[in-house]
């Protein structure tokens, strides 16, 4: 099978999450609450993180200095009683460039941004915006999302799955080795609709004749030495 290039393979959070365990990196995997607003729109790209205080103008001013492809990250704290995204943001972050926007918070106007089609994640719809009086003093150009703190140009890849962030020292490493995870399970799918079953791929009988012997060998001891990507 031939080799995917990973400049241009979409990586899923699934393999970048099992390439953070092989590669002996913490596994900052955002909260299972997020979710998309436009199912089957994964994105993926450098962090524009913002810690929002009740004001829209620092998302207008991060979608201002955000180059194009870049992610929108929204710090409002895990709310579930104000959104902070609407349609008009959406729209505006959609044709200044964006690849796309994740929210520790909430979304509206949910029909108007399936219709925009700029991937969004969020914790959920809710229909009213802020009413509270943000602070005076700079913006901060952070976010803390379920307790992972996301600096600018940190990796951001988010799908179905849920949302996922690398900090962006790790990011290239991440997306190799997720690539070469996706293409041995791509090949190894590939083998089991041609008629080989996974079990025989990954010599599962050899493993339990291995295991009946030795208690202290694990399946992922197996697959390491096979090459193997059930587990990393």
């Amino acid at each position: 099978m031939a080799q995917i290039s990973t400049a241009a393979l979409q990586i899923s959070t699934a393999a970048a999450a099992d390439a953070l365990v092989r590669l002996g990196l913490p596994a900052n995997t955002a909260s299972f609450g997020f979710r998309p607003v436009v199912p089957g729109a994964p994105v993926s790209g450098p962090a524009m993180p913002i810690t929002h205080l009740g004001s829209v103008d620092v998302l207008l001013e991060t979608i201002a200095e955000a180059p194009p492809g870049a992610i929108m990250v929204v710090d409002n704290g895990g709310r579930h009683d104000e959104a902070c995204v609407g349609d008009l943001l959406t729209l505006e972050a959609k044709m200044a460039g964006l690849a796309g926007i994740v929210i520790w918070g909430c979304h509206r106007d949910t029909a108007q941004l399936v219709d925009i089609g700029l991937p969004v994640f969020s914790l959920g719809a809710y229909p009213r915006g802020p009413i509270r009086i943000p602070p005076a003093g700079p913006s901060m150009r952070t976010a803390i999302i379920d307790g992972i703190p996301v600096l600018r140009d940190d990796w951001v890849i988010a799908d179905d799955d849920g949302v996922l962030f690398v900090p962006r020292a790790s990011a290239d490493a991440v997306r190799e080795s997720a690539a070469s995870i996706m293409q041995t399970e791509l090949a190894q799918s590939q083998r089991m609709l041609d008629g080989a079953s996974l079990r025989e791929q990954i010599g599962f009988a050899d493993y339990l004749a291995e295991r009946a012997t030795n208690p202290t060998y694990s399946l992922r001891d197996h697959l390491k030495a096979r090459g193997g990507a059930v587990e990393t």
